[in-house]
Formats: structure tokens, sequence, C-alpha cells
């Protein structure tokens, strides 16, 4: 197994090194302290995890701005940048839908991207992490302790001598051998300069994901050692307190990171594969004849440059919202996001229509009050797919996408499969004649679908 580096650049400009190793549904691990791609796949510390995740699947890991084989001298090391070098790496690996691996510092970095780009995360999987930073100082004791630690990784950080280290190193691993211990304070002065080591670890007083973890609404796995002493185990579980409907799994042990042959890492392996086959079970491609909708938002490059990619990405929420609520009242399965749109399938053309219906009406009362209106197009086509992994593809899709790029804003079209598939359930269909759609020989024909 050999993993594969890149290289992207960061919306300012910062060169963010990344790998891939793998084959399989997509796994991102968010960048956490103390990482450096090459170092780290050789090291005991780090490498016999990353090849455990790597089975079966693509993972994909990146290490953070200021550290490892990214851009070291860097001004901008904030938590928002951490976000934002997280969606540069998932953008330049070509990924549509993954699932998200948060470690430590990396989980408030992965709880804060899936919270705002819901439709890209699958399932969430946070290890050893917490919501608010949990070792800030409040007696006068603890402040000073965590001066004296500032100062010795100011005077010692960048030494030959591990001394320095050894007391960063014996919280992370409290039960390291000689050599993973030796191997792990190696890391700590490869991986990032002593200023910029300090500047990272300031920044960590700044992280507080309190407010908007309960809004996570992927399926979510929160993993914490009872004895982490880098990392209260109470930490872990408040996180998972305040994360809706998220399994919590507690494991035996006191290491902060995964040692080999450390029994908790079995568990988590275990745990972690068996939470993404579940997620793949229940969201693997139908077969057989099933009725394909898109969605696609008007004019939705103009919006973000008339608003901005803040304000687009709103819009795109929104939309997003009301038409999942629609699927999951009329048991339509999302296949995937289109950047625009939304791709789904549903086991009855009537369920498809009802779900299409509702999605353009709930529009029409949100536009009747909003400042920004959204108008969408729908299409819908029926036909025996190709299905692989969680994706769908062949004629009965393109037809659909093409019915779809064909409709107003505001619209419904329907192919005449669909309108005969529903035919005696009470849906109103306004002939459309025969179109001739791109990439289509013969002309299809169209109806208008008024309601129900």
């Amino acid at each position: 197994m050999e993993q594969q580096i890149r290289f992207c650049t960061a919306s300012d400009g910062v060169s963010i090194a990344y790998a891939t190793v793998g084959k399989g549904p997509p796994l991102v691990k968010a960048a956490n302290w103390l990482n450096h791609l090459e170092f780290d796949w050789e090291s005991p510390i780090w490498g016999h995890l990353m090849r455990g995740l790597a089975e079966n699947r693509l993972l994909v890991r990146y290490d953070e701005r200021g550290t490892g084989l990214s851009d070291r001298q860097v001004e901008d090391t904030s938590f928002e940048r951490w976000v934002s070098d997280l969606g540069a790496v998932v953008d330049a690996a070509g990924l549509d839908r993954f699932a998200l691996l948060g470690i430590s510092q990396g989980g408030p970095v992965a709880i804060a991207y899936a919270i705002q780009n819901p439709e890209r995360v699958s399932h969430l999987i946070l290890y050893g992490t917490y919501a608010r930073f949990p070792r800030l100082p409040k007696t006068p004791e603890e402040v000073e302790e965590a001066q004296a630690l500032l100062i010795l990784m100011r005077q010692g950080w960048g030494q030959d001598n591990p001394a320095y280290r050894h007391i960063f190193t014996n919280i992370f691993l409290p039960n390291g051998t000689a050599e993973q211990m030796r191997w792990f304070a190696d890391v700590e002065r490869k991986s990032a300069s002593p200023e910029m080591a300090i500047k990272i670890m300031t920044e960590f007083a700044r992280i507080d994901v309190t407010e908007i973890a309960p809004r996570i609404s992927m399926p979510t796995l929160i993993l914490h050692c009872r004895d982490d002493q880098a990392c209260p185990f109470s930490a872990g579980r408040e996180l998972a307190a305040l994360v809706p409907g998220a399994r919590f799994v507690p494991m035996e042990g006191s290491n902060h990171l995964f040692l080999e042959g450390d029994p908790a890492r079995e568990v988590f392996l275990r745990e972690v594969n068996a939470f993404l086959l579940e997620g793949q079970a229940a969201t693997a491609a139908p077969s057989g004849l099933v009725t394909i909708l898109f969605t696609d938002m008007e004019g939705s490059t103009a919006l973000t440059q008339r608003l901005g990619d803040a304000g687009a990405q709103e819009l795109l929420r929104a939309h997003n919202s009301i038409v999942r609520d629609a699927l999951k009242a009329q048991d339509g399965a999302e296949i995937k996001h289109t950047g625009d749109g939304i791709m789904a399938s549903f086991p009855t053309a009537s369920k498809a229509l009802a779900c299409a219906t509702a999605i353009q009406t709930a529009f029409a009362e949100r536009n009747e009050t909003a400042e920004e209106p959204i108008n969408v197009r729908i299409g819908l086509n029926a036909g025996e797919p190709v299905a692989e992994d969680e994706d769908l593809f062949g004629t009965a899709v393109q037809l659909a996408a093409r019915v779809c790029a064909h409709a107003e804003p505001g619209q419904v079209l329907a192919s005449n499969v669909v309108r005969e598939l529903s035919a005696g359930k009470g849906f109103l269909f306004s002939d459309q004649g025969d179109v001739v759609l791109r990439g289509f020989e013969d002309p299809v024909r169209l109806y208008e679908v008024r309601g129900a």
C-alpha cells in the first residue's frame, strides 16, 4: 500500500499537502496538530492506524498549514482557515460526498465543515476530541503551568535533544515504549517549528463549537478513551450530549493516540468499519425500476457573483433543507448533490411526483416573504439505471437530467413513462408535446405536473 502525495492551494494562496491511499468509498481525515504526511506513514504512532483505515476505502489526509509538507511560514493559522483548508483538499481530491474523521483538534474542524457542507459529508466520526478546548487554565497554578509549557516549547522544541519535548510526549503517550516515544518526540520536531507550534497551541484556546454542534445532521460516531491524558473523557461525553442522535463509544486506555497492539485501536477500527458499512448498506443505490428526480437552482452562478460565496451558500443550504425534508416524507433516497441541485430516487412514480409538487409548494411559500427568492427546476424520469456503489448511471438518469434542464423555474416536468406509471393516482398533467433533448436522437414526450 503506497500513498500518493499532492498539493493544492488554499483560498489565501497557502500550499497544502495532501495524501491519498487505497481504493473504495472515501474517508477524509481532518488535519490535527503534530502531523507530517511522510513521517507519519512510516511511524509506529500513525502508520498502523492509517493503513487500517485505508483497507477497502480511499483514505485522504493532509498536513495542517504551517506543519509537515504544507507551507511552513504562514501568517493566518486561525480556526476558520483550518476549516477552509479542509474544503480546499476535498475539492482538489475531487470528492463530492465522503465520510469525515476528526481526531483531537481535527474534531472541531470536522464538525464546523460538516455543518457548513451537510450535502457532502455522509458520516461523521470523532475520536478523542471536544467541542470546547478542555485544557484552558482556570486557577493560578494552571496558568503558571501553561506559561511554563510555552517556555519549554520556545526553548527546546527544535533541539535535537528530546528532553524538552518529553513532557508533551508523556501527555499524549503515557504508556508508550521507549521507541514509540522517541518516534513521537522526533515527529514533534519535524512537523513544526517552535514558533509555529506555539502559534497553533495558542489558537487552541479559541476553539469552541458548542453552539453549532447541535446542528449536526448526519450520522455521527464519537469514541473516547476513559483515561485520556491529553483530552479528558468528560470532553468527549459532553460533545456526544450536544450532537443529536450521536452514538458514543467509551474505550479503555490512557493514550491519546493509538499504539499498535493497543486494545483500544482494535475497538476503534471495528467500530468505525461497522459504522461505515452500515451507512453504505443504508444508502446503497437502488436497483430495478425506480423514478429519478433532479432539482436545479436557477442562476446559481449569478447568485454567487452577486451575493458572494457565503450568501450563495446560505441559499443553497435553504434549498437543501427544503428538498431533503420532502425526500424524507416520500421515502426518497438522495443519491448525490450536483452543486446547485440534488439527484434522488424513489421506489414509485407517485412518491416522486408527490415529492416534486411538495418541493415547489414549499419554495413558493418561502418566496412570499424571503428577501432572496429561490426558483427551482425539477425533472423526473423512470427506468432501470445501473447501480454502482452509491450512485446511479445510464440512460434513465441522463434523460431525467435533460428533462430537468428543459423545465422552467418553478416548473415540474415529467417524461411520459412517469405519467403512465402514476396513472390513477390523482395527479394532473399538461401535455407539452414532443421535445428534442440534447444527446437523444428521438423526441421525448413531456408533461408538466400541475399537482394532485
